[in-house]
């Protein structure tokens, strides 16, 4: 495959990656702000969806495009600014795998809370503050990948 198409395969998933994270982000948060659980189950379950859709492939591809197109101009995986993007990759999995868990767990809360026309349990909030710090070093890590990507400092 011609490095050109590689490499737009490579940018089009990074930009689907960051987009569909970000609003992902703003659509669960907004609907936890508004507190009315039929909004966050109806929300989170959407956002489950997406990610399944969107973001996981996203996922693969940006990391096998990656790979693929290092491998494609001979470069070296020890360069420094490739190697933090790897590191960086790391981390936005460490957090996002956890989130997807607690987005489906927010998502089965906030149904149960409909179902039995209860107020929200302390546990949704407890899952929504992990989800909310987790979030944080996940979009600063993607923020830097696309930096190094776009500079690639020496």
């Amino acid at each position: 495959m011609d490095y050109l198409v590689i490499k737009w395969v490579h940018v089009l998933s990074s930009t689907l990656l960051f987009g569909t994270g970000l609003g992902i982000a703003f659509f669960m948060w907004m609907a936890h702000r508004g507190g009315d659980a039929r909004m966050i189950a109806h929300t989170a379950r959407i956002v489950v969806i997406a990610d399944a859709c969107f973001t996981a492939p996203a996922v693969v591809v940006q990391l096998g495009s990656g790979l693929w197109m290092t491998q494609r101009i001979g470069l070296p995986l020890d360069i420094l600014w490739l190697r933090t993007a790897l590191m960086l990759y790391a981390v936005i999995g460490a957090c996002w795998l956890p989130v997807l868990w607690l987005q489906k767990r927010a998502r089965d809360l906030a149904n149960q809370a409909c179902v039995s026309n209860r107020p929200l349990p302390p546990a949704y909030f407890a899952i929504m503050r992990w989800w909310f710090w987790l979030g944080w070093p996940a979009f600063i890590s993607v923020a830097w990948v696309f930096w190094l990507m776009v500079s690639k400092p020496s």
